[in-house]
């Protein structure tokens, strides 16, 4: 699922200044720092229930595979998986691929990372 950008409203943190108090920076500065700590905060509830919404789905698609007699994962997907989060995010990004895949798996099955 792809949050429309529109309805993530951009982050509103005023711009420190510094003028007339030479390299000080601005009373405002811990203000700003106070705002963008609150957006990065709703932006991480918004991950995790996204990440909530993506084990359930995954969860059901694992059960449904295995009451068709197939195999709970299905490792070329995954992979697909971890190159399109590569793809956008770099190496870090196939790492948060990998602990989802790890997630949505379960105790007991582990995800084997690439070198």
């Amino acid at each position: 699922m792809t949050i429309p950008a529109a309805t993530i409203p951009a982050a509103t943190i005023p711009a420190a200044s510094t003028a007339g108090t030479g390299d000080a920076p601005a009373a405002g500065l811990g203000e700003a720092i106070a705002v963008g700590r609150a957006r990065i905060d709703e932006l991480d509830a918004q991950i995790v229930a996204l990440v909530q919404q993506r084990l359930e789905v995954s969860r059901g698609i694992q059960r449904a595979r295995l009451a068709a007699g197939g195999r709970r994962v299905e490792h070329s997907r995954e992979v697909d998986i971890v190159n399109r989060y590569a793809a956008a995010l770099g190496r870090p990004g196939a790492d948060v691929a990998l602990a989802l895949l790890a997630l949505a798996r379960g105790p007991g099955i582990p995800v084997e990372r690439s070198a």
